[in-house]
């Protein structure tokens, strides 16, 4: 097997990088260990979070009957992010709207009028757009038009980061939320890129350990052209940052995360050596760049520095 290209991190003072997820725990299972990478090389990094995460089911039996949990769940979940973002170095600003939840049934149940999903475009990007004029980053990073999975709050967060990515510059637009600022870069997270996950089944299989993605794997390559997950949107990934020495952050992170992360679970599946030697990167695609850049791309930061 080809040795895989490791490029570090360069010296990144001066650099500002904004993250926006849905729900806490979504920043440690999408780009931690990237936005740690980047903390630790002196960039500022930001997590936005857009929901209190209030309707997650408490996923780990281990605090199945937390009484704390169960009476505010939303109050343990702000303790439990607080944790994860000193773990991976970046500050944490929260959106403030309320978790929409996950529709389950058929016919599914409408949404609370009042939650993320359902409101106005222009106000629900209104926060967003504040804190981008405020902290000035030069790379702005969300999920990609399915959300990376179909989830209302994923679909929405997606939606207000491209829309406060336009608005922010625009002194037309909001011009009681600061000065504009023009973001010079637009990412979209590829945390469920299918290549790294066919990628890493056979990492597993060569070092004679059983892969827990055989059967996606093996449905995939007997319908080549299918989607792998079926709902994840085929943008290209440009961008591999090599970040595989904080995994380990990334990991501790997600453990902070204890009503929502099974630790036995899908998260843990690979072992450390085989995401070192077959996959140590995380994946993006570069959605629009105001900077030149040539593609690919081993930094966000490129042609900024």
């Amino acid at each position: 097997m080809e040795e895989p290209r490791i490029v570090p991190i360069p010296p990144s003072s001066g650099m500002r990088l904004l993250a926006v997820h849905a729900h806490p725990d979504d920043e440690s299972s999408k780009g931690a260990a990237m936005m740690a990478a980047y903390s630790a090389a002196g960039a500022q990094v930001i997590v936005a979070t857009c929901t209190g995460g209030e309707l997650g089911d408490i996923l780990n039996a281990a605090v199945g009957e937390l009484a704390h949990a169960h009476r505010d769940l939303a109050g343990v979940r702000r303790g439990e992010m607080a944790e994860a973002a000193d773990i991976l170095g970046v500050e944490h600003r929260w959106l403030g709207f309320v978790d929409s939840g996950l529709p389950e049934g058929d016919p599914l149940p409408a949404l609370d009028p009042l939650c993320f999903a359902l409101q106005p475009l222009e106000s629900a990007t209104a926060p967003l757009v504040k804190l981008i004029r405020e902290f000035r980053p030069q790379v702005l990073i969300s999920y990609d038009e399915n959300g990376g999975y179909p989830h209302p709050d994923h679909i929405m967060s997606h939606k207000i980061t491209v829309e406060a990515y336009k608005a922010a510059a625009d002194p037309a637009r909001y011009p009681e939320l600061g000065e504009p600022w023009s973001v010079s870069k637009l990412y979209y997270d590829r945390a469920f890129n299918p290549e790294r996950f066919r990628t890493l089944h056979y990492g597993m299989v060569e070092s004679g350990i059983e892969s827990p993605y055989a059967e996606r794997v093996a449905e995939w390559e007997a319908k080549p052209d299918a989607e792998f997950f079926g709902w994840v949107s085929p943008h290209e990934t440009t961008t591999q940052v090599a970040c595989f020495e904080y995994f380990e952050h990334r990991d501790r992170a997600l453990l902070a995360h204890r009503t929502q992360i099974d630790p036995t679970g899908f998260f843990f599946a690979v072992p450390s050596d085989v995401y070192a030697r077959y996959w140590p990167w995380e994946d993006y695609s570069l959605i629009d760049s105001k900077v030149p850049t040539s593609l690919p791309e081993d930094d966000l930061f490129a042609g900024l520095r």
